[in-house]
């Protein structure tokens, strides 16, 4: 089968960790660890597994950092190499184990990517994956299947962006007949928002701030909206597509995210009821602002602006994937008493006095929401044009795109 492989080079990751996107073009496009690759169909590991062919396959953030070298050398202990990326996706049912149920050939399904517990025959389960929190899994090493948090980044599992990935059955999700591939395709990132929505409850008369309008700021703003949120939502933005979406999503108001700093500052303030106070030394001081933000970048500025604009016993959410941040003044979040909460992939959502399962709940909002956030989705690349698509999908701004996809089997 066709399929982009990942191969760790650490020459390659040197330059690129180097010279990051200030590497000419032409230059990055020789030296990327990813290419395209015929590769053996990856086996089923036991009875309850699945063989699936993608449809559609998302480009995520963290695909990007990984490529790009932009992201921590954190999480490599629990990935294991070569390996397929691709965690977003929508596909069809090809092959099924003897001990599958509720599931047929040709079925359409959307993939839950965690490789928790349950996935690699894990028996008794840990605390957190006996709990269905199993993207925080501590057996990510062990089991039937090589390490990997996600199909994505297992070598064993295969990924979306192949034309054949095997799944456990409790990773696959059945499609609505009536939603369309485009808006599928999105389930797992809604997922994603609508864990970090969930972590903390807005108050009506609350302003949230929301940093960042890529592909999971817009999501997550959707998230909001689509979970009952009714407080004033800012949004802070780089590029005017972005800023037309976050519109469409739900935001009130959309902030520029670019910009020398004191005039960025000034338009933060006055929409986010803020006092910018110049300091001695270094960036102002920033008194008042959001009572709950969603930082869905995870820079180190955005990290240090999410900081000075959540105001006195306020919440700060990390939704995006942090690398290595630097310069971030930590003295604000002491001196502000903030909560920081950090929210990563999924987990079991309350709802009301419900629990309820991330997928089947993006499922659900999906249907109803797909008209709203399909727009995101830009027209799809096809496997051997994968250097298009990531070119497309890192400089979005001259892409005009949220989200880039690829149609794997059309």
């Amino acid at each position: 089968m066709r399929a982009l492989l990942f191969r760790k080079s650490i020459p390659r990751y040197v330059v690129l960790k180097a010279l990051g996107r200030r590497a000419p073009q032409i230059l990055t496009r020789r030296i990327l660890p990813v290419s395209l690759r015929d590769v053996a169909e990856p086996s089923l590991p036991n009875a309850q597994w699945l063989r699936l062919r993608p449809r559609l396959s998302g480009v995520c953030g963290s695909d990007l950092a990984t490529i790009w070298a932009t992201g921590s050398p954190y999480l490599a202990p629990v990935i294991s190499m070569p390996f397929v990326l691709g965690h977003e996706l929508v596909g069809t049912v090809q092959e099924l184990g003897n001990e599958v149920t509720g599931l047929a050939i040709g079925d359409r399904v959307v993939l839950h990517p965690a490789l928790g517990c349950r996935v690699r025959g894990i028996e008794p389960m840990c605390d957190a994956c006996s709990d269905q929190r199993d993207a925080l899994c501590r057996n990510v090493t062990r089991g039937d299947i090589s390490a990997g948090i996600q199909t994505g980044y297992c070598r064993d599992t295969g990924g979306g962006w192949g034309e054949s990935l095997v799944a456990h059955q409790s990773q696959v999700y059945k499609v609505p007949a009536q939603m369309s591939d485009t808006v599928a395709v999105l389930t797992e990132p809604f997922a994603c928002a609508l864990h970090a929505a969930l972590r903390v409850r807005p108050k009506a008369n609350d302003t949230v701030l929301v940093i960042g309008c890529g592909s999971i700021g817009l999501l997550t703003i959707a998230a909001l909206r689509a979970t009952g949120c009714t407080s004033r939502i800012v949004a802070s933005s780089k590029h005017e597509h972005q800023t037309a979406l976050a519109r469409r999503m739900g935001a009130d108001v959309v902030i520029p995210a670019t910009g020398l700093l004191g005039q960025r500052y000034a338009a933060w303030a006055r929409e986010l009821d803020a006092d910018v106070l110049d300091a001695e030394l270094g960036k102002p001081m920033v008194i008042g602002g959001a009572s709950v933000t969603f930082d869905c970048v995870a820079s180190s500025r955005s990290i240090d602006d999410a900081i000075r604009f959540t105001r006195s016993n306020g919440t700060l959410v990390l939704v995006g994937m942090p690398g290595t941040p630097s310069g971030v003044d930590w003295t604000p979040m002491w001196y502000k008493e903030l909560t920081v909460r950090a929210a990563y992939a999924y987990g079991p959502e309350c709802v009301g006095d419900r629990r309820v399962d991330s997928f089947e709940l993006a499922l659900d909002l999906l249907d109803e929401w797909g008209p709203k956030v399909s727009p995101l989705v830009g027209d799809p690349f096809e496997l051997a044009d994968f250097r298009a698509a990531l070119d497309c999908a890192l400089y979005t701004g001259r892409s005009g795109v949220a989200k880039t996809v690829f149609a794997v089997n059309p």
